[in-house]
C-alpha cells in the first residue's frame, strides 16, 4: 500500500479523499491555489502546496505544477477526485511517466473512453445501445445543422472531453446552432481543455441512470449497482438516490449487465461510471420502466463521481479506499454476487445557489453552519462555520446523503434532516430540496430529466425560498484586541501554519482567503499582501454607464470593443462564475467608451467590465 498520497483536487472531494487514506494508515498531501490558501481540504491535509494563483487554469489545471508538488513532497500516487483534471488523460500520463501512481484507469483507456465520440464506437462494438450521433468531432456549425436537418430538433452539442453538463448545449432550431457551437466549444477549452465537440440526437424526457463500476488489474469487473440521477437542471444533477424508482428489477439488471459488458470489452480499471438514458415512453401496470423500454449508453465517467456516496450507503463499500487498493495492485475482496443493496439512499447537493433566481451562484460567509446528524444521516464537506465561499470554483458547500431501509423512509428521514441544516450568511437550495420532498412527481418517483426546466412552475421555488431561506447575513466586523496571530509560511511552496502570542498586539484583518479566523500569508521572503490600492482591480475614469460584474468570476469571452455600437439586449461579454456561464448585457443602445474586461481575467464583484455612453 502506498505511504503518501497527493490529492490533486479542493473541497469536499479532497477531504473525502483524505478520510479514506487516514483510514487505511496513508500520508496527504494537499494543492491549493492563492484563494484556498485557508480552504477545509489545506487544514486537513498533513501537508500542503500552493500550485499557483485563484484562476484555475493557473492551479488546479496546472499538471506540471501538481506533479512537481508531488514529486517535492516525495508522494507515490495521485488520487485526481473528480472535476478539474481527474478526466484529463495527459494528465494521467503525465503521473504514469513520474514516479508515482495514477490512482485511476490507465491513460490510455481515459482518452479511448473520455472522448465522448470514441466512447460511443468502443460500446457500439461492445453491442451496448447508443444515442444516435456523429461519430466524431464536428468542425463547423455546418455540420450540426445537417445532422439536426437529419435527425430532427431538438439536437445535444457537447464537449467531446465534457462530464456533469459541462460544455453540453440543447438546441431547438437552426438560428441558435451558431452561438450555442461556440459555447459549447468554450466550455470544453475551459474546463477540460478539449474544444472538439460532437452532436447527438436529444431525447427529450429520459430518466438519466447511472452504474457504479470498479474493476482491478487481475480481470475483475463488479458493478455496485445502479443510480438515478433525473432531476437535474440543465444538465446538471441536482438530487441523486439509488436504486432507482423508475425501473423493474429486470430491466435493472439489464443495464447494470450492459455497464459491466461495455468496461469488460474496453479492458477498463478501477472506479468509472457508464450513464445510460431510459426513455420514458410507457409503463407496466405498477408504474416502472420494464425490458420494453429503450435504453441508451451516454458517456464513461473515468473517475470517482459526485453522487459514489449513494452506492457507498447502499453497499457498505468504500469506493474511494477500493480505488486506492486496485490502483497498489489488489484484487477486489468481494465477487458480483456479494454486492447487495440494502435499502435507499438519497445525494442531496447542499449548493451556494439561490434557486428563486434560476439557481445564480451565491457568495459570503458561512456566518451559522450547523449540520443535521442522527441515524441514517452522512454529510461529506470541507467547510466550517466562518469559512469564505467565493466565486473562483464551484458552488457547492457540502453533499447530504440520508439512507432509509426503504424510500418512503429515506424521504420522511431526509426532511427531517434538511430542516435541521442551519446555515446562515449565505444563500443556498436547502429550501428547493424540501420542495422537491413534498413535491408530488419526485416523491411518487415519475419525474424525468426535464421536470425542473419544463414542468416545475417556478412560483414554487420562490415560495419555497420566502417560506425555508434563512436570511442572509453580513459580519458585524467588529475586532476585537488580538493576542493570537495564525500565519500561513510558505517555503519553497509547501505550506506551513505559525501561531504566535502576543500580548496587546493590534487587530490583524481577517484573509480574503478560503477560510476564517485572522490570518496573514507570508512568503519565505516576508509578508505578501493584496491590491496596494485596496480597490477594484478594474477601476475605470471613462464617462458613461458603468457595466459592472454581479459576480465574481472569469472572463470567457468579450465580445465588444471601443466604437461599437450596440443595442438593448446584445452580449457584451461572458462571465463564467461557478461553472455557469453568465451573458452580460446592454441595458440600452449607445456606444461602447472603454471595454475594461479581458478574455481570460478574473474579475471581482462590482468591477467594470464595460463603460457605455
Amino acid at each position: 500500500m502506498f505511504e503518501k498520497v497527493l490529492v490533486a483536487n479542493r473541497g469536499e472531494i479532497a477531504v473525502r479523499v483524505m478520510r479514506a487514506c487516514e483510514e487505511l494508515g496513508i500520508g496527504t498531501v494537499a494543492v491549493y491555489s492563492e484563494a484556498d490558501k485557508n480552504a477545509g481540504h489545506v487544514r486537513y491535509a498533513d501537508e500542503a502546496y500552493n500550485v499557483g494563483p485563484a484562476r484555475a487554469a493557473d492551479s488546479y489545471l496546472d499538471g506540471e505544477a501538481i506533479v512537481e508538488a508531488g514529486e517535492k513532497a516525495g508522494a507515490d500516487a495521485v488520487h485526481p477526485g473528480y472535476g478539474f483534471l481527474a478526466e484529463n488523460a495527459d494528465f494521467a500520463a503525465r503521473v504514469e511517466d513520474s514516479a508515482m501512481t495514477w490512482v485511476g484507469p490507465a491513460s490510455e483507456s481515459m482518452e479511448q473512453l473520455g472522448e465522448k465520440t470514441s466512447a460511443r464506437k468502443e460500446m457500439a462494438a461492445a453491442d451496448v445501445p447508443t444515442v444516435p450521433g456523429t461519430e466524431d468531432p464536428v468542425e463547423s456549425a455546418d455540420e450540426i445543422t445537417a445532422f439536426a436537418d437529419e435527425a430532427g430538433y431538438p439536437v445535444a452539442i457537447k464537449a467531446e472531453g465534457g462530464g456533469g453538463g459541462r460544455g453540453l448545449k440543447v438546441v431547438e432550431s437552426e438560428d441558435e446552432i451558431e452561438d450555442q457551437f461556440e459555447s459549447a466549444q468554450r466550455e470544453g477549452e475551459a474546463y477540460f481543455d478539449n474544444s472538439s465537440v460532437y452532436v447527438e440526437k436529444f431525447l427529450e424526457s429520459p430518466r438519466h441512470i447511472e452504474v457504479q463500476i470498479i474493476a482491478d488489474h487481475h480481470g475483475n469487473v463488479r458493478h455496485i449497482g445502479e443510480r438515478d440521477c433525473s432531476l437535474q437542471r440543465r444538465q446538471q444533477k441536482v438530487i441523486e438516490e439509488g436504486p432507482s424508482p423508475a425501473l423493474t428489477d429486470d430491466l435493472r439488471a439489464e443495464i447494470q449487465e450492459a455497464a459491466r459488458r461495455g468496461a469488460d470489452a474496453a479492458d477498463y480499471y478501477n472506479a468509472g461510471t457508464f450513464e445510460f438514458l431510459v426513455e420514458d415512453e410507457g409503463r407496466n401496470e405498477d408504474g416502472l420502466l420494464d425490458e420494453g423500454s429503450n435504453f441508451y449508453f451516454l458517456e464513461v465517467n473515468t473517475r470517482i463521481q459526485v453522487e459514489h456516496t449513494v452506492s457507498e450507503e447502499l453497499t457498505g463499500i468504500d469506493i474511494v479506499k477500493q480505488q486506492l487498493r486496485v490502483a497498489a495492485g489488489a484484487e477486489l475482496p468481494f465477487a458480483q454476487d456479494d454486492v447487495e443493496l440494502d435499502g435507499h439512499a438519497i445525494e442531496f447537493r447542499i449548493n451556494a445557489e439561490n434557486a428563486a433566481e434560476e439557481f445564480a451562484p451565491a457568495t459570503g460567509t458561512l456566518d451559522t453552519y450547523d449540520p443535521p446528524g442522527g441515524i441514517g444521516v452522512r454529510l461529506d464537506d470541507a467547510l466550517r462555520q466562518g469559512d469564505d465561499i467565493g466565486g473562483d470554483y464551484d458552488s457547492m458547500i457540502a453533499k447530504l446523503i440520508v439512507w432509509g431501509q426503504d424510500r418512503e423512509e429515506c424521504l420522511i428521514r431526509s426532511r427531517r434532516a434538511l430542516a435541521e441544516f442551519g446555515i446562515e450568511g449565505i444563500t443556498t437550495i436547502i429550501p428547493f430540496h424540501r420542495l422537491m420532498l413534498d413535491d408530488e412527481a419526485f416523491t411518487a418517483g415519475e419525474h424525468t430529466t426535464n421536470y425542473l426546466d419544463e414542468e416545475l412552475d417556478p412560483e414554487r421555488i420562490d415560495e419555497a425560498q420566502e417560506k425555508w431561506g434563512a436570511a442572509e447575513t453580513e459580519s458585524d466586523g467588529d475586532d476585537e484586541e488580538v493576542t493570537k496571530r495564525d500565519f500561513v509560511v510558505e517555503v519553497n511552496d509547501k505550506r506551513f501554519e505559525v501561531n504566535l502570542e502576543e500580548h496587546g498586539a493590534p487587530p490583524v484583518q481577517a484573509s480574503s482567503g478560503g477560510g476564517g479566523g485572522n490570518t496573514q500569508q507570508l512568503s519565505s521572503a516576508g509578508p505578501s499582501g493584496g491590491s496596494d490600492d485596496g480597490g477594484s482591480s478594474n477601476a475605470s475614469t471613462a464617462e458613461g454607464e458603468q457595466v459592472t460584474a454581479e459576480m465574481q468570476g472569469t472572463i470567457l469571452d468579450v465580445n465588444v470593443a471601443a466604437g461599437d455600437e450596440v443595442a438593448a439586449g446584445d452580449v457584451l461579454c461572458v462571465l463564467e462564475a461557478m461553472k455557469m456561464e453568465n451573458d452580460v448585457v446592454a441595458s440600452h443602445g449607445g456606444e461602447v467608451v472603454e471595454v475594461a474586461a479581458t478574455e481570460g481575467e478574473s474579475v471581482d464583484m462590482g468591477d467594470v467590465l464595460v463603460v457605455l455612453d
